[in-house]
């Protein structure tokens, strides 16, 4: 079991997007959180995949009413960013080792530990998954429950490797060029939103292309670095203490990853939801397919949506405004498995 370093510091507070922004000095170097909602609820912590932060890969779901609802009347959402991906993040110097995975899952305990929190509820994107679900291997009393989206399991295959090792040269002699820039929306986004010469590029392409811009190339080559260096968790996951809930795209690059890892969780205790014409970032790409599965997944922590709210026409959870017909998975293009608890919430 891992334990994490109490010597933690705050260096800055600023108020970002109606949410305070931490930048707290960890035994491993700095790290910034975004801290939104009420601090005497559960904390929900996110962690995104390589290249984006909380804007650029959690904003689409948050931004439905629904999901902002269900999650922050239940939650206090702490958003960490990878070193150096936070917005306006400064270039790390080269003189700062690369952080290996064990230290940046050590780092998302140190931050935890800062904010006087115990046991977590985590959300993570791709290679953010793949940090949330180390630290819940090693730190397996701090975690409540997962909740992965497209998660990387397994150590990089060769093709993998060779892949990142390729776009890892390139970011370090270019910079965020445009052939970075759509090797990674690509990684991001189904073909159906990428767009095509005849077909403009959807609006969340666009707004993420632009946020791609404002990334430090060198701060991304870091954590593709520590990421393509990763090593497998397949023997720790039967470990896991937490239930877990896994979102994949149908197109994603990573689908099989995600359904190796299902098949090797306790399958009394874990849901694997595949979303039809999706890619990797199904927070952003298509986010209100993931919001009956995690209503359903919270219950079982015995948190629910606030029976008042005003309904939204785009809603898939406002009995109200659709047909009940239309509330079953599949017309949410989602495969659902059954999900049982064995763990509750303390509130």
């Amino acid at each position: 079991m891992g334990e994490s370093s109490s010597s933690v510091s705050i260096d800055v507070e600023r108020i970002s997007f109606g949410g305070k922004e931490h930048h707290i000095q960890t035994s491993h170097g700095p790290v910034s959180v975004a801290v939104f909602g009420d601090l005497e609820k559960p904390a929900l912590v996110t962690y995104p995949d390589v290249a984006l932060n909380h804007m650029s890969c959690f904003q689409g779901l948050f931004f439905c009413p629904e999901a902002s609802s269900l999650l922050l009347h239940n939650f206090c959402i702490y958003h960490i960013s990878p070193p150096g991906h936070e917005l306006g993040a400064a270039p790390i110097s080269s003189d700062v080792p690369v952080l290996s995975v064990d230290q940046l899952a050590d780092q998302v305990a140190e931050t935890l530990d800062y904010f006087g929190l115990g046991s977590v509820m985590c959300l993570g994107v791709t290679a953010g998954a793949y940090i949330l679900t180390h630290f819940a291997t090693k730190y397996r009393e701090r975690v409540l429950g997962l909740m992965l989206v497209s998660p990387l399991c397994k150590a990089p295959s060769w093709t993998e490797w060779f892949y990142n090792k390729v776009i890892s040269n390139l970011l370090y002699f270019y910079g965020m060029c445009g052939l970075i820039k759509e090797c990674l929306l690509q990684r991001y986004f189904s073909r159906e939103v990428r767009g095509s010469s005849l077909v403009p590029e959807s609006d969340i392409v666009q707004a993420c292309r632009s946020l791609l811009d404002e990334r430090q190339s060198t701060n991304v080559w870091r954590f593709l670095q520590s990421i393509n260096v990763r090593h497998d968790l397949t023997e720790s996951l039967k470990k896991l203490q937490c239930r877990t809930l896994i979102f994949v795209g149908e197109n994603s690059p990573f689908h099989s990853e995600a359904l190796h890892m299902a098949t090797n969780l306790d399958r009394r205790y874990s849901a694997l939801v595949e979303v039809q014409a999706c890619g990797s970032v199904v927070t952003e790409e298509q986010p209100h397919a993931m919001l009956i599965p995690m209503e359903y997944f919270l219950m079982g922590y015995g948190l629910y949506r606030p029976c008042q709210m005003s309904c939204s026409p785009r809603s898939p959870l406002s009995p109200s405004c659709i047909s009940p017909e239309l509330l079953s998975p599949e017309s949410m293009g989602v495969k659902l498995k059954p999900i049982k608890t064995r763990v509750s919430l303390q509130v």
